[in-house]
């Protein structure tokens, strides 16, 4: 195109969350034989669940009703009512939660409704002031960064950082160093945290909740990974919500990220907001991951599978892949993140003399897909080195192809300190 607006300029530039997608989408396109995908966070195909999601599209092809609700009928631009009143019932009788169906709305996946959030409550204001949507820690998911419309849009607080061992640490919040003012417009969280499997502990949430409520600003949780569904969260995590908290779930990590569809859990104004905007953006959501989940979630048995499949299958996977690059890395200068929830391990190599991006592009060149830290540290401002020494590693695939991967990565990284 000859010219675009600042809109199309904003999104046809490069970004982290395209950089990923298109490498993950073309390596599969081209049936991926060759490459060792560690990049992505496609979830991995869990035999049970796939099971019973595969009786579920055969109940439903056989019910001519629940046919036409799932491709016949538009659903209204807050979502599917019979999984939304569903969804609110297990809530209330799991947490002792206060929601009625005005207090969710569905969207056409967390990413989309992010969109809508962020520039809902933060960005240019009509009396021409402008506000920011802060990340009380970072590094912080890779989706966030090009979500707002107007610049600056994010702004965060760096972590402190834990050492734990001699190979492992913990990023906590630096409530020392968190600064609310007029211009902060919400603070926001992912827990389990995309990229690096960090949980938020309860005792942090309680306190962001404490100032949030302070400074009459929304606290935003993504729980994309945590609970009560999927739960891949290895350690104690509550799950909180109040009036002044917005909640995030999804359906993509449970087994589902192709039905593209959010879940959004808060005050009936934000809800009825939401719904409002996703009807220009969206006319309506789609139905297909609600009518998928519609029983699981009735029945509650969409927390049994979480407990005793999904976390599991994750788990086990997190600690193999951490436990097997420490028998091959003797004499690196690496830690991991503690492995506290996701389906990631965070790689830092301390003084690493090639950047992240450049050591990306090694593996790549090596048939390995990673993400390159640097990405994930949106609203820090200046140079700070430990984002160009950490790296996003997915261990979902097949052990084999996993350890394959992990090889060439520590291969490649023992290079990089021999060569400098």
């Amino acid at each position: 195109m000859k010219k675009l607006s600042r809109f199309g300029e904003k999104y046809t530039q490069d970004a982290g969350i395209l950089s990923l997608m298109e490498d993950l989408g073309n390596a599969l396109a081209h049936g991926g034989e060759d490459m060792i995908m560690m990049g992505g966070g496609n979830p991995g195909h869990i035999p049970e669940v796939e099971e019973l999601l595969l009786d579920r599209i055969r109940q439903i092809l056989e019910d001519r009703k629940d046919l036409q609700r799932l491709i016949g009928i538009y659903d209204p631009p807050q979502g599917e009512k019979v999984f939304i009143g569903a969804l609110a019932r297990l809530l209330n009788k799991e947490f002792g939660w206060d929601l009625t169906e005005k207090n969710i709305a569905l969207t056409n996946g967390s990413q989309s409704a992010f969109f809508m959030l962020f520039n809902m409550l933060a960005g240019e204001f009509s009396d021409g002031s402008r506000k920011t949507i802060h990340f009380p820690l970072a590094p912080e998911y890779i989706g966030y960064a090009d979500a707002g419309l107007t610049e600056p849009f994010f702004t965060a607080t760096p972590p402190r950082i834990e050492m734990l061992g001699d190979h492992q640490f913990k990023y906590r919040v630096d409530f020392e160093q968190l600064k609310i003012d007029d211009s902060t417009a919400a603070l926001c969280g992912s827990r389990p945290t995309n990229p690096t499997g960090n949980v938020l502990t309860d005792d942090e949430i309680r306190q962001l909740d404490r100032l949030c409520k302070e400074a009459d600003i929304p606290l935003i949780i993504d729980s994309a990974y945590g609970t009560p569904f999927p739960n891949l969260v290895y350690t104690e995590a509550t799950p909180f919500w109040n009036e002044n908290i917005i909640v995030l779930m999804s359906l993509s990590k449970l087994g589902m990220p192709a039905a593209r569809t959010g879940i959004v859990i808060a005050n009936e104004e934000t809800i009825q907001a939401l719904a409002s905007v996703n009807s220009v953006l969206n006319l309506t959501t789609g139905s297909f991951g609600a009518l998928l989940a519609q029983g699981l979630v009735e029945s509650g048995d969409i927390i049994r599978l979480s407990n005793e499949k999904v976390r599991p299958y994750y788990q086990k996977r997190a600690t193999a892949a951490a436990a097997y690059f420490e028998s091959i890395a003797a004499g690196l200068p690496y830690r991991i993140h503690r492995p506290e929830g996701a389906m990631f391990l965070w790689f830092w190599f301390e003084n690493l003399p090639i950047s992240s991006m450049e050591l990306y592009q090694l593996l790549k060149d090596r048939g390995v897909l990673v993400v390159s830290g640097h990405y994930f540290f949106p609203g820090i401002e200046g140079e700070w080195q430990h984002m160009q020494e950490c790296l996003r590693v997915t261990y979902t695939q097949e052990e084999e192809k996993v350890q394959k991967g992990l090889d060439i990565l520590a291969e490649e990284v023992r290079r990089a300190y021999d060569e400098s």
